[in-house]
């Protein structure tokens, strides 16, 4: 090799590398501006010991997500629970954790406690935000057992389906010879890129939206209420062990943002996550399994005698309330905490528990 092509070469070689650093700075820094952190996972998990689950390294910070000395998200909890204090907790996934939200503050739990904060001045109310991206239902159970129960709260509201969804279509669609492996699995590059991150999990978006388009996920073959039944038993054991840990308990409907009023253009943007890791599913099979395990939370609710929260649809199904197809922006955040927030100050027993912790504690009412 000539010295002339060795500097051509080595020239060509430098500018790739300094083509690829731009490119990975320039994800890293939407990544900061979107999350608060520029690093690769946004927030790290771990294993916590006592109950074997993966969740958020405790004592991490963001500009915009604070992880506490227990591995939740907001701030820190007194243990054992002050006396006068109600103590608020929130079982759920990444639709409860709300990575997307600007700040703890804004996260619609965190919203949820400050409104009980305002309505009822004399009672001190803190709470505990035990969505974990990635839970399903039995995680949740796992999770209140070993580490939100000990925490000893009054109030536990449960949100989840999409997750469960997910798990319970693709062990179904595996049967069918229609999905194999790990969908979600990233490449060794892809788990110290961002840049590589982003470009794979588009490609694979793209890949995944073909069928869904083209129609060929209707060769996927199931009942969307037979399936929702599964989801039902495994979340009526979560409201009864919450009942057992909690004097009041209350589940929410889910809210998502594709809809049957939607033109077929806009329930492809709005069904694009969910897609991207339901390949096999349809548009209309994804609406109708979201209403079908809804339809379980409302039998669950019932059987069970926790509040139900629903009107999930009163969040609009647009780009400024939904991030994607299931999580919420700001301003979805205010929208489902005026769901929760609503129904659960109408109910009397949660009224006649707070004023009879008022009575109690010795301190004067509204």
């Amino acid at each position: 090799m000539t010295r002339r092509v060795l500097v051509v070469t080595m020239s060509v070689g430098l500018l790739l590398v300094l083509g690829a650093a731009f490119i990975e700075g320039l994800a890293r820094l939407r990544q900061y501006v979107r999350y608060g952190s520029a690093r690769s996972p946004l927030y790290p998990l771990t294993i916590d010991r006592r109950s074997n689950l993966r969740i958020p390294t405790p004592g991490q910070r963001t500009r915009t997500i604070t992880i506490n000395k227990l591995g939740f998200r907001g701030p820190e909890l007194r243990v054992p629970k002050p006396s006068g204090t109600v103590r608020i907790a929130y079982l759920g996934a990444s639709t409860t954790f709300c990575a997307e939200a600007s700040s703890d503050k804004a996260t619609w739990p965190a919203l949820v406690t400050d409104y009980f904060s305002s309505r009822w001045k004399a009672v001190k109310f803190d709470y505990v935000n035990a969505g974990v991206p990635g839970y399903v239902v039995n995680d949740s159970l796992r999770n209140l057992n070993y580490r939100v129960a000990p925490l000893a709260p009054d109030i536990i509201v449960v949100y989840h389906a999409t997750n469960d969804i997910s798990l319970d279509t693709r062990i179904l669609a595996e049967r069918q010879g229609l999905v194999s492996g790990d969908l979600d699995r990233t490449s060794w590059l892809g788990s110290y890129s961002l840049a590589w991150f982003l470009l794979e999990k588009n490609y694979h978006l793209y890949q995944r939206m073909r069928p869904a388009s083209q129609g060929a996920a209707r060769r996927f073959s199931f009942l969307p209420s037979v399936l929702a039944t599964t989801f039902e038993n495994r979340l009526l054991g979560l409201v009864r062990q919450a009942q057992r840990d909690a004097p009041i308990v209350a589940i929410a409907t889910f809210s998502y943002r594709v809809r049957r009023s939607q033109s077929a253009a806009q329930q492809r943007t709005a069904a694009t996550t969910s897609l991207f890791y339901m390949p096999y599913m349809s548009v209309d099979q994804l609406i109708d399994t979201f209403d079908a395990y809804n339809a379980a939370i409302r039998r669950v609710a019932r059987e069970s005698g926790a509040i139900l929260i629903g009107d999930e649809d009163s969040i609009p199904a647009d780009a400024e309330n939904f991030n994607d197809s299931v999580h919420f922006r700001d301003r979805g955040c205010r929208a489902m905490a005026r769901r929760v927030e609503q129904v659960l100050c109408a109910r009397p027993e949660v009224e006649s528990a707070v004023n009879k912790l008022i009575l109690t504690s010795g301190v004067p009412g509204r």
